[in-house]
């Protein structure tokens, strides 16, 4: 498997070294390998794309219509990313792509109070959109 180029638009470092990238769907797929997997965060379901992939009910501007079933889905993203190349994606790539990834920080050892600040340091500095993402950050995980 060739991992996700570092410096490639829109790939996240973990701090465990973990390789994650986030897109816009709304945007053509970027060049460059294919995702192993990918875990996509839209109000319906997306189109099918060439490799597996979960789709998560996810409205635009708000939060998962099912927050157990979205931890467990961003848990097994993180326990992925270890040894695939993974991706997470909404439409626009910031609001629900900023939290997911947010979330994945938590889980890879980044402080709830730190985590939206990793984000927009190490992703895109508008990344998580509204009140209600940003409150589900700072509980994700407790």
């Amino acid at each position: 498997m060739e991992p996700w180029a570092e410096d490639a638009p829109g790939v996240l470092r973990l701090p465990s070294g973990r390789l994650v990238r986030g897109r816009a769907l709304r945007l053509p797929l970027p060049a460059g390998p294919l995702p192993e997997f990918g875990l996509y965060l839209q109000g319906r379901p997306p189109p099918p794309v060439a490799w597996e992939a979960q789709w998560l009910r996810w409205p635009d501007w708000w939060l998962p219509t099912d927050p157990p079933a979205a931890g467990e889905a961003l848990a097994n993203l993180w326990d992925r990313a270890a040894t695939s190349r993974v991706e997470v994606a909404c439409n626009g790539g910031r609001g629900r792509t900023g939290t997911a990834l947010a979330c994945l920080a938590i889980l890879d050892g980044v402080a709830p109070q730190d985590a939206l600040r990793y984000v927009r340091e190490h992703y895109d500095r508008r990344a998580v959109e509204t009140p209600w993402q940003r409150r589900f950050v700072s509980r994700f995980g407790r």
